[in-house]
């Protein structure tokens, strides 16, 4: 931090030394051009002396003199030539339009010869300019940069401040702490990136508990048919009787089998957060979709002797979406809900300025109130014995779940106030 500070004070400051720097020498520049304008005003100014002073007699010079320097406020003298000695160029200029510049220990002076008086100068003195103090425009430019330095400090203390939480956040993600995030604040500078910093943070803690949750129950629920592998095979090789031998290999195909599905499926959920990144989506018939996904449940819907009813809109529904994920998500969903109703699913769909909602009923046993958030975790199986004999691993819902939120949308599980039974609500967002 303290190298930000440092960089951001030399560079400003070095910005302002540069451009008061440019500002004085244009300053010094326009004081050039105006002094040599005020020389011109003086040299004027003393061929009209000039002019005044062969009006009189040379008696009366001095008193002429007196009479001008009282009236500009100005010291005008006359002198004699003699007393001034000059090189023969210099004294040759005496005569020049404006007369003779020369400098002096005293100040600057002009000097013209009375061509009605030979014999006598003009000195008309240049009033020097008033010595300025700069000690107090050095105290004003100290208090300048004193002010800037403040103001950039506490321009910057927010700054990075908030980068120091970034860095310490990031620093106990690294050791293991999946959990730290950034507060938020709505006055920091990096409010965009600290947003963008916590939902990073919050899909590497997913990943890491669905990574944790996966070999967990991977671990676990390949026991099952690696016992009963075993068991197979050592009744197998204990039996002398060729028809249980065949049944003892029957039963260790079965379980293989069921071994490599679950391994399929396990590894597919594994997989699917990259399939987040490459959604296509287009806007979609929402009615067309629900429909489609219906008709593939029927058969499904009457093996169990379940009647599907739609509650849909007459006018078809568009959404942007993606249809093959969300075609799968749904499918998940009725095929559960036909799987434990009891006679009826209803599926629904409206729409408003703010959200479309799509809910799909049934009039089954439904979900107890504090299983109805946990259902959507993956590997989660209510009704085990059922799910283990159809080859369910308790992943459809955790994956509509993931689809759902691709798509910025929610899922609810709760009662059906019509049917009784389950009701799963999706609430896609309308910008």
């Amino acid at each position: 931090m303290k190298r930000l500070y440092i960089s951001i004070i030399f560079v400003v400051l070095g910005a302002i030394f540069v451009t008061g720097w440019g500002l004085d020498k244009l300053v010094s520049n326009d004081s050039a051009i105006d002094k040599s304008g005020e020389t011109k005003l003086y040299e004027k100014l003393i061929e009209g002396f000039h002019y005044e002073f062969t009006q009189v007699s040379q008696e009366h010079l001095s008193i002429k003199a007196s009479q001008l320097s009282k009236q500009f406020q100005l010291t005008i003298v006359i002198k004699e030539t003699n007393s001034i000695a000059l090189p023969i160029e210099l004294h040759q200029q005496l005569n020049q339009a404006g007369g003779l510049l020369l400098e002096a220990e005293t100040g600057s002076y002009l000097l013209k010869e009375l061509e009605k008086y030979p014999n006598k100068l003009i000195q008309l003195n240049i009033p020097n300019e008033p010595v300025r103090d700069t000690s107090y425009d050095m105290l004003l430019t100290i208090v300048l940069y004193l002010c800037i330095c403040l103001i950039l400090v506490l321009w910057l203390l927010p700054l990075t401040r908030r980068l120091y939480l970034l860095n310490t956040t990031a620093s106990k993600i690294a050791a293991g702490d999946i959990s730290a995030r950034v507060p938020t604040s709505h006055f920091s500078y990096l409010h965009i990136f600290e947003k963008s910093f916590n939902n990073m943070a919050n899909q590497i803690e997913k990943l890491f508990t669905d990574n944790k949750i996966l070999a967990r129950s991977l671990s676990h629920d390949i026991r099952t048919p690696m016992a009963c592998l075993r068991f197979g095979i050592d009744a197998a090789i204990d039996s002398t009787s060729i028809e249980k031998k065949d049944n003892y290999i029957r039963r260790m195909d079965d379980e293989l089998t069921r071994m490599e599905e679950m391994t399929e499926a396990f590894l597919e959920y594994a997989s699917l957060e990259q399939h987040s990144f490459h959604l296509r989506l287009d806007n979609s018939n929402i009615n067309d979709l629900l429909l489609s996904v219906g008709n593939d449940c029927l058969t499904l819907a009457e093996k169990y002797n379940i009647k599907l009813i739609y509650n849909l809109p007459q006018d078809a529904i568009h959404h942007t979406i993606d249809f093959h994920w969300c075609y799968r998500a749904f499918q998940n969903l009725i095929g559960n809900a036909v799987q434990h109703a009891k006679s009826t699913v209803k599926i629904s769909a409206n729409i408003d300025n703010h959200s479309l909602t799509i809910t799909i009923e049934d009039d089954g046993a439904g979900i107890p109130e504090d299983k109805q958030q946990l259902i959507f975790e993956p590997f989660i199986k209510l009704d085990k014995e059922r799910a283990r004999a159809d080859g369910h691993f308790g992943l459809g819902l955790a994956i509509t779940a993931k689809v759902v939120s691709w798509h910025n949308a929610t899922i609810v599980a709760s009662t059906s106030k019509d049917l009784m039974g389950a009701k799963i609500t999706v609430c896609f967002p309308i910008n």
